[in-house]
């Protein structure tokens, strides 16, 4: 049985990110200022785990507003409300890290793959590309459409024309067809082009199996993402991961960044979310609270790894609705924060993606009949929970699964959501299940991928009886409150999360031609997989 605790009182909040979370490159990156970089200054060899390093830190630290959106974190008593995100109202200047970020390390890619390129060195040139791939898919989910065709070609072309969406993500299945062709006929030796892979490759120490698997499970992400658009064509894009015969991530494939952090160079996530180099508690740590909503549905659920992705205050694991005006009682102190399993320590290698969420992955796939053979729905979707545990430092989840059977959130195969709930009224299992189990997985380690699953389904798709809702809900389908919960601001007007950031203030300062071209573009334009 689920433990028998409902949250009493409205549930609320999600929005938010302090301004120093952004995703800079930092204490490895060879270049900061991107324009001075020369092909005469710089090697492949010297780039690449610069340029692997400071993708970690983009995955890392650059979420905070949309771990607020998607009910995980909250703005604590102890800090002043932050208007623009707790009221939805964005502009043009917000969260426009991510952009910046995202195209810098992009044009460090291009510098590896073009140097690598013309050495010979294949295993860097399929690394580069493929790194490259996972950055655009990033600017396309939160964007929409992006300059891509004509990008990353420095000052020979300072205004490029938009992609749309959905060309990129086509072009991009191809340029991961070429990253793995590159890496699996790669040679290596000692003195050869691709020599010192094994230690500039930073993630995967030069193992070419796990590189095309990751390249494979990217593409699978992107199929999930596209799931309902008919201009991408999943049989034929399977059917090449099929062929390939590599296959995804598997069970202990964590794809993470170590270039050998050290105290004074810290994994980003520590260093941004938990202590500071000098050692004092940062900001965000201070800033960042247990979201109510999100700490006590793991509570509800009787959840081993409510103690893992948060970390008990004075009193206790308890959170804050997000959006409330600052008051004592919601202090920072008092409430609980950022978890161990999260922060992990300083040496710790920075996460990009998980085999937790491959295997969610994989689940939906077969679900959908993109995966036609292999292991079932329930085996991958019960796998993806167990590499979870195994992840954040929960232990065994048997006791959890059985705890918890016969409630969709958790139990595929259920066949009724609860026992207060009559049979057919509320979601059963299948890809209730799995789309909730990536939400508990995936807290402060990939929210990104969360806010896409709320943007690409519509609830009645999952739910048929349910009343027409164009975003997915969680929770409520097991009888705790529904989420994610909208902002409590005393200022917000708005009933709804935001789909997408805006293009930033730059781009119609120094783009306005191919920008304005986008027509009018607001919090509520839909990426081109949000068919909802």
């Amino acid at each position: 049985m689920k433990l028998n605790k409902l949250i009493y009182g409205t549930a609320m909040a999600a929005t938010l990110l302090v301004a120093s979370t952004g995703c800079r490159k930092s204490q490895f990156n060879i270049n900061q200022n991107v324009n001075s970089v020369t092909d005469s200054t710089v090697t492949y060899d010297v780039v690449l785990p610069a340029a692997l390093h400071a993708s970690g830190t983009i995955v890392g630290t650059a979420w905070g507003p949309i771990q607020n959106w998607m009910g995980y974190w909250a703005r604590s008593g102890t800090y002043a409300p932050n208007v623009t995100e707790e009221t939805y109202d964005l502009t043009t200047n917000f969260g426009n890290g991510i952009w910046n970020s995202c195209y810098d390390n992009n044009y460090d890619y291009q510098i590896v793959q073009n140097k690598a390129g013309g050495a010979g060195a294949t295993f860097y040139e399929g690394i580069a590309r493929i790194m490259k791939a996972h950055n655009f898919m990033i600017l396309v989910d939160v964007y929409g459409n992006v300059p891509y065709s004509q990008a990353m070609r420095g000052g020979g072309n300072p205004t490029p024309a938009y992609d749309l969406g959905i060309n990129v993500y086509r072009d991009l299945f191809r340029q991961l067809d070429t990253g793995i062709n590159l890496i699996k006929n790669a040679v290596v030796s000692t003195t050869n082009a691709n020599k010192g892979i094994t230690t500039n490759d930073i993630i995967f120490q030069g193992n070419k199996g796990k590189w095309v698997r990751f390249a494979n499970t990217l593409k699978l992400r992107m199929m999930i993402h596209a799931y309902a658009v008919a201009g991408i064509d999943k049989a034929a894009e399977m059917a090449r991961i099929t062929a390939e015969g590599s296959g995804f991530l598997g069970i202990g494939e964590d794809v993470m960044v170590q270039p050998g952090y050290l105290a004074d160079k810290p994994n980003p996530f520590y260093n941004v979310y938990k202590i500071s180099v000098a050692g004092a508690q940062t900001a965000n740590n201070i800033y960042y609270r247990a979201n109510k909503w999100g700490i006590d549905y793991y509570k509800y659920n009787g959840d081993p790894r409510t103690s893992r992705f948060y970390e008990a205050g004075a009193n206790g694991l308890v959170g804050v609705a997000y959006g409330l005006p600052p008051i004592t009682d919601n202090a920072a102190a008092n409430l609980a924060g950022i978890g161990p399993g999260l922060y992990k320590t300083n040496l710790s290698p920075q996460t990009i993606m998980t085999a937790s969420e491959s295997f969610f992955l994989q689940a939906e796939a077969r679900l959908r009949g993109f995966i036609a053979t292999g292991s079932t729905v329930a085996t991958l979707t019960n796998t993806g929970i167990t590499e979870s545990f195994r992840y954040i430092g929960a232990g065994d989840p048997s006791t959890y699964l059985a705890n918890n059977a016969g409630y969709s959130d958790v139990d595929i195969n259920a066949v009724a959501n609860s026992p207060v709930n009559p049979a057919g009224t509320q979601p059963v299992g299948g890809l209730f299940t799995i789309i909730s189990q990536k939400w508990f997985a995936l807290n402060g380690i990939n929210t990104l991928e969360v806010w896409t699953d709320y943007r690409r389904m519509a609830y009645n798709e999952v739910v048929t009886a349910s009343p027409v809702n164009d975003r997915f809900v969680y929770g409520v389908g097991i009888g705790y409150d529904p989420g994610p919960p909208i902002s409590v601001s005393p200022q917000n007007t708005s009933t709804k999360i935001p789909v997408r950031y805006m293009y930033p203030q730059s781009e119609y300062n120094y783009n306005p031609t191919n920008v304005g071209a986008q027509g009018t573009v607001d919090r509520y334009t839909k990426i081109f997989w949000d068919l909802n």
